[in-house]
């Protein structure tokens, strides 16, 4: 059972800065491509950001050049580093992992921007 324990969620002022975490447990021999994706009231869950097991990122032209993703392979951890936070940028996070071809969800973490 592989499970995606996100964290780093919280209130934040316009203009400022979080940064999320999210930590894969279980049987894992290899973990491909991980993500971040979003979703806000009334709204699709859409991608925010996704990086390969070889480092190659992926971002929405909506973060680009404010949000950066990394990855930690020996622990199996995925970041986002979100700056000049908007208040648009508010909704639940939801942290994802490729592993064994499957496809697994974190919880959510939810993120506030206040204006």
């Amino acid at each position: 059972q592989v499970q995606l324990v996100e964290s780093g969620g919280g209130l934040v002022q316009a203009g400022g800065s979080l940064r999320l975490s999210c930590a894969a447990s279980g049987r894992i021999f290899s973990t491909n491509a991980m993500g971040w994706f979003r979703q806000a009231p009334g709204k699709q869950r859409e991608l925010v950001a996704i990086i390969t097991s070889g480092g190659h990122t992926n971002y929405a032209d909506s973060v680009k050049g404010r949000f950066t993703i990394a990855r930690d392979n020996a622990k199996n951890t995925v970041y986002l580093q979100m700056n000049s936070l908007k208040p648009e940028d508010t909704a639940a996070y939801y942290c994802t992992a490729s592993i064994g071809g499957l496809d697994y969800w974190g919880q959510g973490t939810q993120v506030t921007v206040s204006s």
